[in-house]
This record gives structure tokens, C-alpha cells and sequence, in this order.
């Protein structure tokens, strides 16, 4: 059996690696011309920690991932409002949880893959046949299987389903990431994630290694389209957030080594059409509100692999991941729009005030677990159970 899946982020080289290892011949294209080396830090748990532990990769997470001893919220003058031992989030989930980089996520899934997988960069699928999928390069792949895997503005959705506008769902937010490098700054972050705490707008800062600090940044505004130039939009929303964000602002590289993008969820009306499948944010992006698109994309390929294995037709397989998966990320997505968005990001005073309580009440027995839930929402059935 031969698989074809556009883009080689999170959720299609986890895709690749299960479908591999189940003994498919695996071509893996994306259209940028290498590895993506923007990205925000992850917050990693739940059903992706589960099926990465399934997949044998667990111990190659924790090698990768990055410490965060404490998370703190900062005011403009730098003083610190609240802060949270991380271990506290730790022990709220049994241990199941690490702080990593999207890019270094990416690069473990990366060297996890068999060196059979045929994986090409600066390459993507033009058009879709009945029998064979056309690629930027000249080339044509006879496939059993074809995959978008390719984010939140997939191609093959596109291709397959119709224009992107039908199938997003822009949350009223712009964001953007971006690594500098700075020894005072990286000594005043290293191994602490620091976020200042304001209104309808958020810069959050965090230490590498040598000196880099990487930053990501959210704010709202009810214009969705993006604009020319991202460095400037940047210092345009995030001045007078003090002197931390102002010497990040001030050492924001070009335009083109800075992520940005809206925030925003993805409704396809379906996920499969005859051979063709959606995973990852292509499917159903749950934002970056909701703090676990990496998890739900790793999972929901570990579980399509297992289905594709289980059932006896590729379309079976393609049907039961949907029906199986879909309440799941449909669930995260409703908890992200109707919860988790004010607490991240409060537009008023009194909601504001009301977040900053609720960090400080971790510290009390017993609270811990009852206010981490909201934040890292699970299924009440684990990966196991959803891909038998």
C-alpha cells in the first residue's frame, strides 16, 4: 500500500512514521523549502503524549523537550503579578507533560522516520486524480492513500473540498513567533515561561539554549487579513508592554524568520472523500488557544494508522477515523471558543483579576487537578481505546 501526505509538520511525520511501520510505502512532501525553525513553545500532553508513549517515542520527547521550572505573569514595570511552579501542572497530570519547541517536535518526529519514507521539500500536490496525485515538481504518485496534513490553510482541503473561506473560523485574533538572542534578557527568562499580563493583547517569553529567547505573541482585532509586513505589525500592537517585550520588539528579526498568522478553527464539512483524508489543524484546527493542536494532530494520526490497519478497504478505515476522532477535536475546539479564550487572553479588568486567583489558588491542596482541567482537556477515552 502506497501513502502520499501533504505537509511534513507535527502531524504528518507522525502519520508517516505509524503508516511505515505498519508497512506502507510512504512519500512525505511539503512546500517549504526546509524544517520550519519558527515556532511557539508547547505545552505537550494528553492523547498526543499517550500515542507518542504507544509509538515507542516517549523517551526521545523527553530528550527534546525544553525545562520551564516556573510560569509567571509580569506587569509593565516587570514585576511579577503570579507565578506557578510547573511541577504543579506536572503532578496535576500524573507526570504526563512537557514543555518542548514546535520546530524541536518536529525535528524528534522528524529523525524518527525510517529512511525508506521518501520526504521532499519544496514540494506540494497540484491536482488530484481518481487514480494518481500530481506534484509540484513534474512528478505523479500512484497512491492508495492521500493525506492533507498540510495546516490550517491546507491544499488538498482546498483541493478537495472547496475554498478555505468555507471552512474557517477566524477567532478575532492575529499571532506571531519569533527567536532573538540576548544574554540579559535570555538570563532574565532562562528556564521560567514569562507572559505579561494585560488586556486583549499578550507577549510571552521563554529561554533556549545559547542566549536565544524565543518569543510568541497574540492580540485581538476583528480584521483577519494579515498584513505586509509582520515585524511591523508587531511593534506596532505590543509597544508599551514594558521593558522586557520592548527589547524583544526592538530585536525582531526580518519579516521573513517571523511567524504570523490569524487565530483561527477549521470546519470541513467532512474529513474524507473516497482515498483522500484530512488530519492535523487541515481537519480541525482547535487554535493555539486551546493549547493542544500538536497532541490532538499526533493522536489523530496515530489513530487513522491504526484504523487503516484494522479495517478492510482504505475508505472503512478513512470513515471509522473520522467517526471516531472527530468528537473528540470537536470537543476541544467547543471548550477553546467558550472557556479558554477569556482566560488566556481576558478583555477586562475583573476577568483579568479573576485568571490571576485562579493561578494562585494551585497553590492550595486539592485544587491543583481542578484547575488544570480546563486547560488540558482530555477525552474520557484514551488513544488506546479510539484506535482498537
Amino acid at each position: 500500500m502506497r501513502a502520499l501526505i501533504c505537509g511534513a509538520g507535527i502531524a504528518g511525520l507522525a502519520l508517516a512514521n505509524r503508516l511505515h511501520y505498519h508497512g506502507w510505502d510512504v512519500h512525505l512532501v511539503d512546500h517549504a523549502p526546509g524544517p520550519r525553525p519558527q515556532g511557539y513553545m508547547i505545552d505537550f500532553s494528553g492523547p498526543g503524549y499517550e500515542a507518542l508513549t504507544a509509538m515507542g517515542l516517549r523517551d526521545r520527547l523527553h530528550e527534546a523537550a525544553s525545562p520551564v521550572k516556573e510560569f509567571r505573569y509580569i506587569d509593565a514595570r516587570g514585576r511579577t503579578t503570579v507565578g506557578v511552579d510547573y511541577a504543579l501542572f506536572a503532578k496535576a497530570l500524573n507526570g504526563e507533560l512537557v514543555s518542548i519547541m514546535r520546530p524541536a517536535l518536529e525535528r524528534m518526529l522528524r529523525e524518527s522516520l525510517h529512511d525508506a519514507v521518501d520526504l521532499r521539500y519544496r514540494t506540494t500536490v497540484d491536482r488530484i486524480d481518481p487514480d494518481r496525485a500530481h506534484l509540484s515538481d513534474g512528478t505523479e504518485v500512484e497512491a492508495d492513500l492521500i493525506v492533507g496534513a498540510d495546516g490550517v490553510h491546507s491544499r488538498v482541503r482546498s483541493l478537495v473540498l472547496g475554498p478555505e473561506a468555507d471552512h474557517l473560523r477566524y477567532l478575532g485574533m492575529h499571532t506571531g513567533a519569533f527567536v532573538f538572542t540576548d544574554p540579559d534578557v535570555f538570563a532574565q527568562v532562562r528556564g521560567r515561561f514569562m507572559l505579561t499580563e494585560t488586556l486583549n493583547r499578550q507577549m510571552g517569553l521563554y529561554g533556549l539554549t545559547d542566549d536565544r529567547v524565543a518569543v510568541f505573541t497574540v492580540h485581538r482585532t476583528p480584521d483577519p487579513d494579515l498584513p505586509d509586513d509582520p515585524r511591523d505589525a508587531l511593534r506596532r500592537h505590543y509597544t508599551g508592554l514594558g521593558d522586557l517585550a520592548q527589547r524583544a520588539l526592538d530585536q525582531c528579526p526580518d519579516p521573513d524568520q517571523v511567524y504570523y498568522d490569524q487565530v483561527a478553527q477549521t470546519h470541513p464539512p467532512r474529513w474524507g472523500d473516497g482515498r483522500t483524508v484530512l488530519i492535523g489543524d487541515a481537519a480541525a484546527a482547535v487554535s493555539l488557544i486551546a493549547g493542544q493542536g500538536a497532541s490532538l494532530g499526533i493522536a489523530g494520526a496515530y489513530v487513522l494508522a491504526e484504523r487503516l490497519q484494522h479495517e478492510s478497504t482504505v475508505a472503512e478505515g478513512i470513515a471509522d477515523y473520522e467517526r471516531r476522532w472527530r468528537p473528540v477535536a470537536s470537543d476541544v475546539q467547543r471548550a477553546a471558543r467558550d472557556r479558554i479564550t477569556e482566560w488566556f487572553l481576558p478583555r477586562t479588568p475583573a476577568r483579568l483579576l479573576l485568571r490571576r486567583w485562579g493561578f494562585r489558588a494551585m497553590h492550595l491542596p486539592g485544587l491543583d487537578r481542578l484547575l488544570v482541567g480546563p486547560l488540558f482537556p482530555k477525552s474520557h477515552r484514551t488513544v488506546a481505546e479510539l484506535a482498537a
